[in-house]
């Protein structure tokens, strides 16, 4: 068995902790949490500390705190000559403490604790600085995801961004969307169907071949009777720059 311990209590962290608990090749040791009692329903107390100085031997150690504390708690470990990595997608592997030997184990999705996912699909992407890290941090990955990918921290970093512009800000729209329903009394379950075919056309198109509507078209009076429509200057602002993204994309084609 592969020993792991994870050090963080959030999101990717107990998503982790679930997909571990159905390996037959990874074993959890320990986890460390600020708060115990946040794990206990994942993991035997005994298993859990909040002493980060009572960290136990282990092949592998998971930083999956906030992005703006790895570097910080990888410095504060008591080990040495051990194999550390993080989760995050936007920090760099030579951000880890040079004591150790570094790794990144970056699963790209969007996680909540009491939203169910299915490990085996989602992308695990793996750094490492030698390759028998490497090969043991695929050997973990592989054990609970069936999309592994070798990526650098550069290459992670674009994959981060693009995550951002195809999650966050298409969730944001989401929500701007759901506000004009509202506002007009309009139930927002009838644009789902919609939102789903939407996703589920990037399965077999690529965005430019699966890509409708007025600034497709070029469609400038529907643009505009939109704009004359919305009266929230943020709404109007964000619908101007997409619109002209659209455009300006069809005029490169």
């Amino acid at each position: 068995m592969i020993r792991v311990v994870i050090i963080g209590s959030g999101n990717v962290a107990q998503h982790l902790i679930k997909a571990f608990a159905k390996s037959d090749i990874v074993e959890i040791t320990q986890v460390f949490s600020r708060k115990k009692e946040s794990l206990t329903n994942l993991l035997d107390s005994s298993k859990i500390t909040s002493n980060l100085n009572a960290l136990i031997d282990a092949d592998l150690y998971i930083i999956s705190v906030s992005d703006n504390a790895i570097a910080e708690v990888s410095h504060q470990l008591n080990i040495e000559n051990k194999l550390v990595v993080h989760t995050s997608g936007s920090v760099d592997i030579i951000d880890l403490n040079d004591k150790n030997r570094k790794g990144v184990f970056y699963p790209l999705q969007t996680f909540s604790k009491n939203a169910a996912i299915s490990f085996d699909i989602i992308p695990i992407c793996l750094e490492a600085e030698n390759k028998e890290d490497y090969k043991l941090l695929e050997t973990v990955a592989k054990s609970i995801s069936d999309k592994v990918f070798n990526i650098n921290s550069n290459q992670r970093k674009a994959l981060h961004v693009s995550a951002v512009f195809v999650n966050n800000f298409v969730n944001h729209l989401y929500k701007i969307g759901n506000d004009i329903c509202n506002d007009n009394n309009i139930p927002f379950e009838i644009l789902q169907p919609l939102i789903t075919e939407t996703a589920n056309k990037i399965a077999s198109l690529s965005p430019n071949e699966a890509q409708t509507g007025p600034a497709k078209r070029n469609d400038t009076q529907t643009i505009n009777t939109h704009l004359q429509f919305l009266t929230d200057e943020n709404q109007k602002e964000i619908y101007k720059i997409l619109t002209k993204s659209i455009i300006d994309n069809g005029k490169k084609l």
